[in-house]
C-alpha cells in the first residue's frame, strides 16, 4: 500500500491515508480504521491473498478464448455448455482479428441468444454482427451457432491468410 500523505496545519498531523492503486485510478480510505473494503456482487468475486498483498476480482458468466484460422477455414474460439435445466441464455461477444504479414484487422460484436431443454439447445432468431474489416479480411465471419446442448463462438477465416483471433464473451441465464 502505498501512503496518501498527510493532513494538518501546524498542530497534530492527521493519520496518513492508504490508497489502494489499481489498473485505472484507486480507492482512498477514510474510516477510521483505514480499511477499504473490495465487495463483490451477484457475478463478481474476490479472494484477497495477504501473503502478496493481491485482490484477484473474479467475474463469473464470461468466457474468453483464442484461435487461429489458416486460409477460409472455421475456427471455435469458445464453447457455453447450455447446461441440463431449461433456461434461455443471452450472449454478447466481443471478438478482434489480426493478420500479421498484412497486417490487417477486424473486429465483430456479435450478440445472440439461445435456448435450451436441458438436454439440447436452439438459437433463437439470427445473430445481431456489427463488423468492422479492413479490406483484406472482408470475407471473415464471426458468428455464434448452437450445436447439440452448446453455444460456439465461431469465426472464419479468409482464403491466403492467416489470422489470430481473440474472444470474449459475456451472458445473461434465466432459468
Amino acid at each position: 500500500m502505498s501512503q496518501a500523505g498527510e493532513f494538518g496545519g501546524g498542530g497534530t498531523p492527521l493519520p496518513s491515508l492508504e490508497t489502494l492503486t489499481g489498473d485505472a485510478g484507486g480507492a482512498v480510505s477514510s474510516d477510521a480504521a483505514f480499511n477499504i473494503n473490495v465487495v463483490g456482487g451477484s457475478d463478481v468475486t474476490t479472494v484477497g491473498d495477504p501473503l502478496t498483498n493481491t485482490i484477484t476480482i473474479n467475474v463469473s458468466g464470461g468466457y474468453t478464448g483464442t484461435g487461429q484460422t489458416i486460409g477460409a477455414v472455421d475456427a471455435d474460439l469458445i464453447t457455453v455448455p447450455l447446461g441440463a435445466v431449461p433456461a434461455v441464455y443471452e450472449l454478447s461477444v466481443r471478438i478482434a482479428g489480426l493478420e500479421g504479414t498484412t497486417p490487417a484487422g477486424a473486429g465483430y460484436r456479435v450478440n445472440a441468444a439461445a435456448r435450451t431443454t436441458g438436454a439440447a439447445g436452439t438459437l433463437i432468431g439470427l445473430n445481431a454482427t456489427d463488423s468492422f474489416e479492413e479490406v483484406a479480411l472482408n470475407g471473415c465471419l464471426a458468428t455464434v451457432v448452437v450445436v447439440g446442448n452448446d453455444a460456439i463462438v465461431r469465426v472464419t477465416g479468409v482464403a491466403g491468410l492467416t489470422v489470430d483471433w481473440s474472444a470474449e464473451l459475456n451472458s445473461i441465464v434465466q432459468t
